[in-house]
């Protein structure tokens, strides 16, 4: 059971950091000259997050929870116990910040590419969109090197 949660949580993992860094390279690549255009970028950021980013993040976070109760060790160092923190604050950041972002800011810019709405809604929609997308990133990567440093932390009082 330990090595198939390890296996799960690593291939989640690679899921996770793969669907955020699709969103960098959609938010990158994708042509920007037409609100139509733009559209269809962000209902391809919208179904990244809906089938690959929450998905892989939430078994990422259950499969990482999971490993600590059936292996008791893990119950004991405090680097896991950090891992479980980053974890959460991940899951909540990106529930809250970057799937309500490409969510909304996909509908936007399907209603600005139907003449529903001005362009500048769009701008402030995604304004803050790449600090949440970097802080995730950054939240992730974290959690990467503290699972494979696995640092002592600090000593447990006697």
């Amino acid at each position: 059971m330990r090595k198939a949660t390890k296996l799960l949580h690593t291939l989640a993992s690679c899921g996770l950091i793969g669907a955020l860094m699709g969103y960098i390279v959609i938010l990158l690549a994708a042509p920007q000259d037409t609100a139509a255009a733009y559209s269809n970028a962000r209902a391809s950021i919208a179904a990244l997050c809906n089938y690959l980013l929450l998905p892989s993040l939430a078994i990422a976070l259950m499969s990482g929870l999971l490993s600590m109760v059936v292996h008791p060790p893990f119950r004991e160092v405090r680097w896991a116990w950090l891992k479980a923190l980053l974890g959460l604050s991940m899951f909540e950041a990106t529930l809250g910040i970057i799937g309500s972002k490409a969510s909304a800011a996909a509908s936007l810019s399907a209603r600005i590419a139907a003449g529903e709405a001005e362009q500048k809604a769009l701008a402030d929609t995604i304004s803050s969109e790449w600090g949440a997308l970097a802080a995730i990133m950054l939240l992730s990567l974290a959690n990467l090197v503290v699972g494979i440093w696995r640092p002592s932390l600090w000593k447990k009082a006697d």
